[in-house]
């Protein structure tokens, strides 16, 4: 074999070895572009602010532009939507809320799939909700509110900060599993619900820790979702221990990537954004909305995602609940 022959064959070996590498490479140098977060809410609430504190994070350890973009519209939908039909390439990112979950059963047709069209990333937040009655009410435990409905049925009401919205699907649970006749009252937000909760013109609400904070002095909360007490309020049980079932889970705000990105940049992303979790004052604006730290691994957020959306799907099917166009 002469020299000539030898040479083309290292040439050769050369560029397949590059080819394979180049992949990888591609990864680990991961965001070599400026990328969009996309929040499909608003600017100024909870998930808007969640969302730009993070993004100012990123930039600062990536040295790369982090752009947030509100693609408001349709409860969330459009800025999904938008997400999972973006390139599998990590620079279009989707901070999403608990809706994100809930909506295939409450609406006829959705543009994507929660589990097919996504990739969870990390959970950013969670936040427990609340069922609250006015400081007018005597109803001083779960047990008293319950007794006292039952007593008169058809005359009493729950709020909600939307129809479909945690707060209805909760309060659709409470009716079912106590046995209740609350008449469903939805609000376009938390604001009108709890100034008419506090101002008594419902019986109670269900309502997230978030945003009941600022009124806590003026309401009376009974129970409190998720799986244990709230650090800030170690008197009230959660309804879990008052043997009330499905109420574990938290409302959450979390990162997603469309389904198809490499596991590697998802576990960069993941890796990353729970360093900035950990940031004392990025903890300390989280836990100044009202909200506790998330965090955790892409494959454990999975398992939030799949085991959350079954329970809702269940609740939403038994309580009726539909969203109509």
């Amino acid at each position: 074999m002469n020299r000539c022959s030898l040479g083309r064959r290292a040439v050769l070996a050369t560029l397949a070895a590059t080819a394979v590498a180049a992949p990888a490479w591609a990864q680990t140098t991961y965001p070599g572009q400026p990328v969009k977060l996309i929040v499909p809410y608003p600017a100024g609430g909870a998930t808007d602010i969640l969302g730009r504190t993070l993004a100012a994070k990123l930039q600062e350890a990536w040295g790369q532009t982090v752009l947030v973009e509100n693609r408001a519209g349709a409860s969330g939908t459009l800025g999904n939507n938008a997400v999972a039909k973006a390139a599998p390439d990590g620079y279009t990112v989707l901070v999403a809320i608990t809706a994100l979950i809930q909506q295939p059963s409450l609406m006829d047709k959705l543009p994507y799939d929660p589990l097919k069209d996504f990739a969870p990333v990390t959970m950013i937040a969670r936040s427990p909700s609340m069922l609250a009655v006015p400081l007018s009410s005597p109803a001083r435990t779960l047990k008293e509110f319950v007794e006292l409905m039952k007593s008169q049925p058809g005359k009493h009401s729950f709020g909600s900060y939307g129809a479909g919205t945690s707060s209805h699907i909760q309060g659709a649970l409470l009716n079912l599993q106590a046995g209740l006749d609350l008449v469903h009252v939805p609000f376009a937000g938390a604001a009108p619900l709890l100034t008419n909760l506090v101002g008594g013109q419902l019986s109670s609400a269900f309502i997230d820790s978030a945003s009941a904070r600022a009124q806590l002095a003026n309401i009376r909360p009974l129970a409190v979702t998720g799986t244990a007490r709230m650090p800030g309020l170690p008197d009230v049980p959660s309804f879990q221990e008052l043997g009330y079932h499905s109420y574990d889970p938290y409302g959450w705000f979390g990162v997603f990537l469309p389904a198809a990105t490499p596991p590697a940049v998802v576990q960069k992303l993941s890796d990353d954004v729970n360093r900035i979790l950990r940031l004392p004052d990025v903890t300390a604006r989280i836990e100044g909305l009202g909200l506790q730290v998330g965090g955790g691994r892409p494959e454990e957020f999975q398992q939030t995602v799949q085991r959350e959306l079954a329970l809702y799907a269940k609740i939403i099917r038994e309580a009726n609940i539909r969203l109509t166009p």
